[in-house]
Parts: structure tokens; sequence; C-alpha cells
């Protein structure tokens, strides 16, 4: 395990539209404000997706297996959002249905929000952390500097 310590920075509210996707309206706002870590909440319509719901296998290579919607749904998520490359990159996970239907998963493969979505940014300070690319998965993960000792 590794973590480390912070406080709380500035809150945001944004209200997204008809269209607009969670991932670039969330990374815009951190680059306008210079937010390097932050967690965000998401509540609101979705109008299509392509969510991924695990891996292909949970054995060797590390494939995403995605499902596709295009019929408006309702969504309540989470997510992170820290530095990857020098540029803001959010990490969401989301609870994603309608009628009886649900996904569960991270709609990174692409989302349009249906009508509105509000999200909530709540900025973390001194977080020492980014997302960097694990050789042995493939994928960026979160490298955390650890608090000190006694600190």
């Amino acid at each position: 395990m590794n973590y480390t310590q912070g406080s709380l920075g500035r809150v945001f509210a944004a209200r997204l539209e008809d269209g607009e996707s969670l991932y670039d309206v969330v990374e815009e706002i951190a680059r306008r404000e210079n937010i390097k870590a932050a967690s965000v909440l998401g509540i609101g319509g979705m109008r299509s997706g392509k969510v991924v719901t695990g891996p292909e296998s949970p054995t060797g290579e590390i494939v995403p297996h995605y499902e596709e919607f295009d019929d408006a749904r309702e969504l309540v998520g989470v997510g992170t959002l820290f530095m990857s490359e020098g540029k803001p990159s959010l990490h969401f996970h989301a609870g994603i249905g309608r009628g009886e239907s649900a996904l569960v998963g991270c709609p990174r493969g692409g989302m349009s929000v249906f009508l509105v979505l509000e999200a909530i940014i709540i900025e973390l300070l001194d977080v020492k952390a980014e997302r960097a690319l694990d050789e042995g998965s493939g994928l960026k993960l979160l490298k955390i500097a650890p608090v000190a000792a006694g600190v």
C-alpha cells in the first residue's frame, strides 16, 4: 500500500450540456484552473457511451471489455483526477442505467451527456501523486510519493 496526505482546496460545480463529454469538460476545467489533483462526483444523464466493464480475460494481457449504448440513461459516478504526462487525467467509474438494465464501469471509451449532467470537482492540495505507465500491466496507474515517517 502507498498513500499520501493532503488537504482540501477549491470546490467547482459544473453543469454539462447535451452532447458534452464529462472527461473533456472536467479535464478542461482542471487545465484552466491549474488543478493537479481532485475528487470528482457526477450525476445526470448520458445519451450514449462506451463503457469498460472489466477485462476480456482475468489472465494474460489486459484487454478492456466494452459495452455500448445509445438510448439515454441515468448516471451516478465518482472519479479521481491526477496529472499524467503533464496533463490532467480523469479516472471515472459510474453506475449507468435505464429501466431494469444497468452497467457499472468506466465510460472512458466515449460518452455523451443527455440533457444535463452535474459535476462537482473537489481539489486536493499537497497530494504528491501522478498517473504513470506501469510496465507490468501496460496501464497508467497512480504513482504516489509516500508520506514521510513522523510527519
